[in-house]
């Protein structure tokens, strides 16, 4: 009973890499495999093979800019917190104006909650595009892509 209990020192513990003493685990792949690319790269990397797709059929499609959006924007601002009645749209265009080329815009948020894995996302990514291009060119989608509904 003559050695009291001695309080914690002030000065801090010796940290340890972690609990079991091996620190932190390297990355599971090397950054140029897909596996390490984010949802938002790997989508953005359909949008570009399906309008590469496009653009072997249709060279006038490389005067139009493609855009990826996480949400579309809702109707009357974003203060009314709503879009149209139809829904929430996948994708959207803007038509040319003075100094700026026409943009057709994919939303990545719609298009991934509707869909389960990336053979399935990637169908749909084409689907929105070829129907974009279709606005934008006023033509059908059938007509932009001979394959367009085809599963």
């Amino acid at each position: 009973m003559d050695d009291p209990v001695q309080p914690p020192s002030a000065e801090p513990r010796p940290r340890r890499r972690d609990r079991h003493g091996r620190g932190m685990r390297g990355p599971v792949a090397p950054p140029q495999v897909p596996l390490s690319a984010s949802r938002a790269e790997a989508f953005t990397d359909l949008v570009q093979d399906s309008v590469e797709r496009l653009e072997r059929r249709w060279p006038q499609l490389n005067d139009i800019d493609f855009l990826v959006l996480e949400v579309p924007p809702t109707v009357g601002g974003a203060a009314d917190g709503e879009w149209s009645a139809e829904g929430v749209p996948l994708g959207g265009t803007v038509t040319a104006s003075e100094g700026r080329p026409a943009r057709v815009v994919v939303y990545r948020r719609p298009v991934e909650i509707r869909t389960k894995g990336r053979d399935e996302r990637a169908a749909l990514v084409h689907e929105v595009v070829v129907e974009q291009v279709a606005e934008l060119l006023g033509l059908s989608p059938e007509s932009v892509d001979p394959r367009y509904g085809e599963d």
